[in-house]
């Protein structure tokens, strides 16, 4: 065995479930692209990954690497960008490519990855960059079924082609943006998007049942029980729940405070008693499992030593009864009923735009407070 590799022998040998690393070894798809990068001799790394096609497979092996120091850390969201562009490129006109490569290279790409540096929260942004990627093609395409070149795209053509979409065609506005940056058309404009009131919100007293269920009901998977007391008491996204580690909960005079904002919250006991719990004994789905320093996640996923994925936690809330964006509506609006948006911005670390927007939607008129607060502290304009 090679001494790169090691790492990753020592953590199957440490599992607890000997048989089940086994199993794994003998039928995973994951272990049979390990152990073929093993046979190939070659010294692994991530540009050596990237030569693969893109899958599931070799992002699980990737993570495996990382998780047990074999390879450094990287923004995985954005690093893997470049090689589904290529795939995604692969059979598309050669004019086309050559317009999205610098599209995504020099401007998405650069764009987010500035924001992922400075951001004090982790941010999915591969997904918005994957939507902004594929509908500059639509555009593209549909220049091309009607004989156009980009350079001939005018404002009327434009919310046509708009008005034959859906919303998420709206994203085109980076695109048009850059381009016409770079003189290959005139400066077009992109209507905004009236913002939609919520669709769903839970009604009170179903937030309480289903709060004092979570609470209560011993039946119920820890991991559930927790994030759904999260979203139903304090309204906070699934995206950051997710993204909770131990580093985010102390113990101050006798209570338990989770640091999402400022000031930090502080947790009622018997939510603080299922957050304690998943501390010292956090759900093991990888097997996987080094003491590499890095974050304890409270809600661990399959990848190891990432947390729990996003489309995994929601459903697996929602198996439970528990709806996370009208219960979270639900929260936020009987929070504001109460706590001046700016509070609640800065204890739940939101906008203050975002505060505000749910105190007109709780029918609540703050402006004589935030005024009141901006001459204070001498703040006339939101922050970026």
């Amino acid at each position: 065995m090679s001494a790169q590799l090691k790492p990753v022998a020592k953590a199957l040998g440490g599992a607890e479930n000997a048989r089940g690393v086994l199993s794994w070894l003998r039928r995973s798809p994951n272990a049979h692209l390990l152990g073929e990068l093993a046979a190939s001799g070659r010294t692994l790394t991530h540009d050596l990954l990237d030569e693969l096609p893109p899958s599931r497979y070799e992002h699980y092996i990737r993570q495996t690497l990382v998780h047990t120091g074999v390879l450094p850390e990287r923004h995985e969201d954005l690093d893997r960008i470049p090689a589904w562009l290529d795939q995604l490129l692969a059979d598309q006109p050669a004019e086309h490519a050559t317009l999205i490569r610098p599209f995504v290279h020099w401007f998405l790409l650069k764009r987010a990855r500035r924001r992922a540096a400075h951001r004090a929260r982790p941010a999915m942004a591969g997904s918005y960059l994957r939507t902004r990627i594929r509908i500059a093609l639509e555009l593209l395409t549909w220049l091309d079924k009607n004989n156009l070149t980009l350079g001939d795209l005018t404002q009327d053509l434009l919310e046509r082609w708009l008005a034959d979409g859906n919303t998420r065609n709206y994203s085109i506005r980076y695109f048009l943006g850059w381009a016409a940056h770079r003189e290959l058309l005139p400066q077009l404009t992109v209507p905004a998007l009236h913002r939609q009131e919520p669709a769903r919100i839970l009604e009170e007293d179903e937030r309480w049942q289903q709060l004092n269920h979570l609470l209560n009901e011993t039946t119920v998977p820890l991991d559930v029980r927790a994030a759904g007391a999260l979203v139903l008491l304090f309204g906070l996204p699934t995206s950051r729940i997710r993204h909770l580690h131990t580093g985010h909960l102390d113990e101050h005079e006798g209570q338990t405070r989770l640091n999402v904002g400022s000031p930090p919250l502080v947790v009622p006991p018997k939510l603080a008693k299922l957050l304690g719990q998943l501390a010292q004994n956090p759900a093991r789905h990888s097997r996987i499992n080094t003491d590499t320093p890095g974050p304890c996640w409270l809600f661990p996923g399959l990848l190891p030593g990432r947390p729990a994925s996003p489309s995994g936690f929601s459903r697996k809330l929602l198996e439970h009864g528990i709806d996370a964006r009208p219960a979270r509506n639900a929260a936020l609006v009987a929070l504001v009923e109460d706590i001046p948006p700016a509070i609640l911005a800065d204890t739940l670390g939101l906008h203050i735009n975002t505060a505000v927007r749910w105190a007109d939607i709780a029918r609540r008129d703050w402006t004589d407070y935030l005024a009141a607060r901006d001459e204070d502290t001498g703040n006339t304009a939101p922050p970026e």
